[in-house]
C-alpha cells in the first residue's frame, strides 16, 4: 500500500524545471476560483480587524482599499503574467537562469521560509474555527506561545489536511478553491449582514454613520500607530507584493492559456479583500475588540461562520505550501516535490503553534513582500529590458556561472537601502516597496553593463537571442 502510493505521487508531474506543455494548460475559469479562493483567506478576519485597531477612517478605508486592489490587480496582468505564459517556468527556475544555482539557492531558503511562516498563520487562523466543538483553550492575541495541547493537537491535524491537498499538485489545489471560493464569499458576506443591527445599522443610509462612528472611527486603540489612505492602499497594493511584483506567480499563471487571465486576480482582490476585510472589520467592531477569528465568525454564524474560516484558512494555505514545495524542490530537484512539500508542510504547521505570527500579519507580509520583491524587478528587466540594451538575458545559464554578483548586489543592495530608510529614516515599510522597485531596476541594468563586458567572452548582443529561448 505504501509502495503503491509513494509511485502514484512519484508520478504526479508539476514541470518543475521544464515549460508546461499545451495540453496542461488551463482556461480562465481555473484562474477566477483559485484567486478567490486564496484571497478570501481565514487571516482576512485579522487583517480587517488590525485596520480597525490601527484607527482608519472609514473614507481612508474604501478609497484605500478600491484604489490599491485595483494596483495589485493591474500588477497580476502587466508585470506578472506576460513573462509567465511566454517563459512557462516556475519562479525558481527562471530565477535559476538568471541568477545562478548557488545564488538561486540561498533566495529560495528566504522564500520558502517567508511562505512558510505565511501558510502557518493561515493554518493557526483555520485551527480557531475547529477548536470550537471540542472547546479548546484559544491563545488570545498577545500570546507568543501555545496556549494549550489541544490548540497544538488541532494545530497539527489542520496542517495535515492542507499539506495533503498541496502534495496532489496545482490541479487540486484550483479546483478545491472552486469549490469552495463561491460559498466563502456568501458566509462572509452574510456574518456582516447579521451582526448590523447590533452595531445599530437597521437601514443603507444609517451604515454610514455607523461606520464612522463605531467601526472605522480614526482612533487607533492606545498602543497601535495611527493608519491613513495611503496605508491602506499601499498594503492593499502590496499584502501580495511577493506575487506579483516580486513574479511568485509565475508557477501559477504559467499554467495560464492567455496573459490577460492575469486579471483573474480580481476576484481575490475584490471579492476577498475588499469584501473580506471590511466584513472581518464589521464583525470585529460587533464583537466588542479583540477575539479569535474562529470565534468571531461562529458569534456571528454559527457552524457555518466557523467552516467558513477554517476552509479558508486551507485555500490559502494550499497553495502557499505548494510554492514553498517548489521553492525547496529546485535546490534538491533529484528528491520528488510531494517529499519536499511533505517537509515544508511540517515546518509550516510547527510555524504555526505560535500564535504571535498571526498577531503580527501586518508587518510580516509587508516585510515578507519587500524581501522578494528586488527579484521580481530583475526578471522583469531582465526579460524585457536587458535584450533592448545589447546585453545577455539568463546570463547564468548562458555563461554557465553559478553565481551572477549583478543579481546578488542588486538583491542585498536593495534590502540594504530600503531597510536603512526604515530604520534610520523612520519610512514606514509600507511605503518603500514602490521605490525599492525602481532601486532595484536601476542597480541591475548598471551592474549587469559592467558584469558582462568584464566576463562576456563573446559580444552580449550574439548571444542575447539564445538566452532568451527556453
Amino acid at each position: 500500500m505504501k509502495k503503491t502510493l509513494a509511485k502514484q505521487l512519484d508520478a504526479i508531474n508539476e514541470y518543475e524545471r521544464e515549460p508546461i506543455p499545451k495540453s496542461k494548460l488551463k482556461g480562465l475559469k481555473s484562474f477566477v476560483g483559485m484567486y478567490a479562493g486564496e484571497h478570501i483567506a481565514g487571516t482576512e478576519f485579522v487583517i480587517g480587524p488590525l485596520f480597525v485597531v490601527h484607527g482608519v477612517s472609514a473614507i481612508d478605508l474604501f478609497t484605500g482599499l478600491l484604489v490599491g486592489n485595483l494596483l495589485a490587480v493591474l500588477s497580476w496582468a502587466f508585470l506578472c503574467a506576460p513573462i509567465a505564459v511566454r517563459v512557462r517556468l516556475t519562479l525558481y527556475y527562471q530565477l535559476e537562469k538568471i541568477c545562478g544555482k548557488y545564488l538561486v539557492s540561498f533566495y529560495n531558503v528566504v522564500n520558502a521560509l517567508m511562505f512558510c511562516f505565511l501558510a502557518g498563520s493561515m493554518i493557526a487562523v483555520a485551527a480557531t474555527a475547529v477548536g470550537i466543538p471540542f472547546n479548546i483553550a484559544m491563545p488570545g492575541l498577545d500570546d507568543l506561545y501555545p496556549s494549550s495541547i489541544g490548540w497544538v493537537v488541532t494545530v497539527l491535524f489542520v496542517g495535515s489536511v492542507i499539506t495533503a491537498v498541496a502534495i496532489l499538485g496545482y490541479e487540486q489545489i484550483s479546483r478545491f478553491a472552486n469549490v469552495c471560493a463561491p460559498w466563502m464569499i456568501l458566509i462572509f458576506v452574510a456574518a456582516a449582514f447579521a451582526v448590523m443591527p447590533q452595531l445599530g445599522i437597521t437601514s443603507l443610509s444609517s451604515f454610514w454613520e455607523v461606520a464612522q462612528t463605531k467601526i472605522w472611527t480614526g482612533v487607533p486603540v492606545a498602543g497601535y500607530t495611527k493608519f491613513t489612505f495611503w496605508h491602506v492602499m499601499f498594503f492593499a497594493w502590496f499584502a501580495n507584493m511577493a506575487m506579483h511584483i516580486g513574479m511568485g506567480d509565475l508557477s501559477i499563471l504559467r499554467y495560464a492559456k492567455k496573459w490577460y487571465h492575469g486579471f483573474a486576480s480580481s476576484t481575490g482582490m475584490f471579492i476577498g479583500h475588499v469584501m473580506a476585510w471590511v466584513s472581518s472589520g464589521i464583525l470585529c467592531a460587533a464583537a466588542g475588540g479583540e477575539v479569535p477569528p474562529g470565534p468571531i465568525a461562529y458569534a456571528s454564524a454559527g457552524i457555518a461562520g466557523a467552516a467558513c474560516v477554517m476552509i479558508a484558512g486551507w485555500t490559502t494555505a494550499n497553495p502557499t505550501i505548494y510554492r514553498a514545495g517548489l521553492a525547496i524542490q529546485s535546490i534538491m530537484p533529484s528528491v520528488k516535490r510531494w517529499k519536499v512539500t511533505m517537509i515544508v508542510g511540517l515546518v509550516t504547521t510547527i510555524a504555526a503553534f505560535f500564535p504571535a505570527l498571526v498577531m503580527q500579519l501586518l508587518g510580516f507580509v509587508a516585510l515578507y513582500g519587500l524581501v522578494l520583491m528586488p527579484m521580481g524587478a530583475i526578471i522583469f528587466i531582465d526579460y524585457w529590458v536587458i535584450p533592448k540594451l545589447g546585453m545577455t538575458s539568463n546570463y547564468a545559464s548562458v555563461a554557465n556561472k553559478h553565481f551572477n554578483i549583478a543579481a546578488a548586489v542588486t538583491w542585498l543592495g536593495t534590502l540594504a537601502i530600503c531597510l536603512s530608510l526604515n530604520f534610520f529614516q523612520n519610512v514606514d515599510i509600507f511605503f518603500l516597496g514602490l521605490p525599492g522597485w525602481f532601486i532595484a531596476a536601476t542597480l541591475y541594468i548598471i551592474i549587469s553593463k559592467l558584469y558582462q563586458k568584464k566576463n562576456m567572452g563573446q559580444p552580449a548582443s550574439k548571444l542575447s537571442a539564445t538566452s532568451l529561448t527556453v
